[in-house]
């Protein structure tokens, strides 16, 4: 083996790209199906959340029944979803971004008349396409939507 052998060989690169190929790919696709899983995952939470403002929205127009309100929740997305924990009716005035509980009828420090609201509860359970190394593979979703009617 002289010299020129040598020279030749490490001139030679036919087999460069496919050994860039083998290196790069896995990363690759693991961040392909990694971001497709996550946008998935963000696409279930929006209709879960959906589905609580569908029932918030069954409130306004029907008035208060659990069963319809459950009704409403399940049957607003293709997702198996469920009004958990139950739909409840409470009264209270409004303060900031909460409601402080209180009598129905009597009068809110704001000078507003306490009211009637319902916190509708939208749950659904979303399992990832592959299972990652460390991480759980079963995620519950949960959403909430209150209105006063």
């Amino acid at each position: 083996m002289n010299a020129s052998w040598w020279r030749s060989l490490l001139r030679q690169c036919g087999g460069n790209a496919a050994l860039e190929l083998a290196f790069l790919a896995p990363p690759l696709m693991l961040l392909a199906v990694g971001t497709v899983d996550y946008g998935l995952a963000m696409y279930n939470q929006i209709e879960v959340q959906n589905a609580a403002q569908a029932g918030a929205e069954y409130v306004l127009k029907h008035g208060y029944s659990v069963a319809g309100i459950s009704g409403a929740v399940t049957s607003a997305t293709p997702l198996t979803v469920s009004a958990t924990p139950a739909p409840t009716q409470t009264c209270g005035c409004p303060s900031g971004t909460s409601i402080t509980p209180a009598t129905c009828g009597t009068s809110c420090p704001s000078g507003l008349t306490a009211g009637t609201y319902v916190t509708v509860n939208a749950q659904a359970t979303y399992t990832t396409l592959v299972p990652y190394p460390g991480i759980s593979s079963s995620y519950t979703l949960t959403a909430s939507s209150t209105v006063r009617y």
